[in-house]
């Protein structure tokens, strides 16, 4: 029996602003741990908010989230979406980033996913979000 795979989107902001070095080193312990634990996804940051989706086993992901709760990098963690899924939309990416830029498109699509009232509107949002990301990190890239 497998466990079942789940999708979460949660937005926190950074306890301090989080320069280039500092993105590298999150990334980088982020994806290898990740990667042992069957979770993919991607993560947005704009100072000082962060936009993530998870996505893998149940309890792998909301172990993870557990963690980033604790997190004192993290504040303000608020779950956006929590959903079961039937399948991985970000399969290839154990943690993919794109940088932000004024006028690149992320800033109404991060704050479109914040403001969204319902479950509906969070999860075309979240589909908004990946998409502008995909655009962003080209199929090649993870």
């Amino acid at each position: 029996m497998t466990d079942q795979l789940t999708f979460i989107a949660y937005a926190s902001r950074a306890a301090d602003p989080f320069d280039h070095a500092r993105l590298v080193e999150l990334l980088t312990e982020s994806r290898a741990n990740n990667s042992r634990d069957g979770i993919t996804g991607m993560l947005v940051y704009s100072d000082p908010d962060f936009i993530q989706i998870l996505e893998g086993p149940d309890a792998a992901v909301r172990a993870l989230l557990e963690r980033i709760g604790c997190d004192p990098r993290h504040t303000d963690v608020r779950v956006l979406l929590d959903e079961p899924a039937t399948e991985r939309k970000y399969s290839t990416w154990s943690m993919g980033y794109e940088p932000t830029t004024p006028g690149d498109g992320s800033d109404d699509a991060m704050a479109s996913i914040q403001t969204a009232t319902d479950e509906a509107s969070t999860r075309e949002s979240a589909d908004a979000l990946g998409g502008w990301f995909r655009d962003q990190a080209g199929a090649d890239r993870i």
